[in-house]
């Protein structure tokens, strides 16, 4: 077993790691930070693009499989203490750049990579779930990017980008405009989701696919994903005016400061 990186969760005096182990071929990646809901520090976002990073150099891992700790929540965003320090919408440029640096090492990694949901995929998440090439989950999780009724913040172009290819206008509109939290049963019937299955056999079903995804040529594997994945970020408009207008805002910052305080935000606008 193996750490990339250990990070002090600053909330507490936890631990909050993204863990590597390599075996029989498969790479596996979990997200241990279960007092937060496995909420990514920076330091985890770093420590997972390292990893895959290593990952994409390592002739012997054929798939990876990424899963959350504790069996309630595979990630439930990013952590939000954070954002207090934030003082303009330079920021939240940063920050979002940052975001799509850590997550791009995942997007195109060589080898397939298969997500196993178990609770909550909300926020950062949605994105490295759908980073994965496929996904599993329970029939009780929910996805989403509630951001516009938490925080007041916004996404990336690229981030966007990602979403939209992978779950459509439609749905997108629903997380990002209505806050909405979408059903595993919805998102399975989209296509969104390779299968639902219990909790206990999660892990069973996961390594079976990565069995049957091991029997197939691993050189037209890594071409037909990174070319997907090229296609998907080709040309991509700059939105920083956007990303600065809501990371300066005074809701994002009454949102931040109501979220830590534990009540509800009130927007005003400006």
């Amino acid at each position: 077993m193996t750490t990339a990186k250990d990070t002090k969760d600053t909330n507490s005096d936890r631990i909050a790691e993204v863990r590597l182990e390599l075996r029989n071929n498969i790479a596996y990646i979990s997200f241990d930070h279960v007092a937060a809901r496995n909420a990514m520090t920076v330091g985890m976002y770093q420590s997972l693009q390292s990893i895959c990073e290593n990952l994409a150099k390592n002739s012997t891992a054929r798939v990876a499989i990424l899963r959350g700790v504790g069996g309630k929540s595979f990630v439930s965003g990013s952590d939000i203490a954070q954002f207090s320090s934030f003082s303009s919408g330079e920021d939240g440029i940063l920050y979002e750049q940052g975001i799509d640096q850590y997550l791009t090492p995942l997007a195109t990694l060589p080898i397939p990579t298969i997500a196993v949901i178990d609770g909550m995929a909300v926020g950062g998440g949605l994105a490295i779930a759908s980073c994965c090439d496929f996904r599993i989950s329970t029939p009780e999780a929910r996805f989403g990017v509630p951001i516009a009724k938490t925080l007041g913040n916004c996404l990336s172009a690229a981030n966007v980008a990602w979403l939209l290819a992978h779950l459509g206008v439609s749905i997108v509109k629903r997380m990002l405009l209505l806050a909405e939290l979408v059903t595993a049963q919805e998102l399975l019937n989209q296509g969104y989701l390779l299968a639902t299955y219990p909790a206990e056999a999660l892990e069973y079903e996961a390594n079976q696919l990565a069995d049957r995804l091991m029997q197939l040529a691993p050189i037209t594997q890594k071409s037909s994903k990174q070319t997907l994945a090229r296609l998907i970020k080709n040309n991509l408009p700059d939105c920083n005016d956007l990303i600065r207008e809501c990371y300066g805002s005074e809701d994002f910052k009454n949102g931040v400061a109501a979220f830590l305080d534990g009540r509800p935000p009130i927007w005003t606008g400006k």
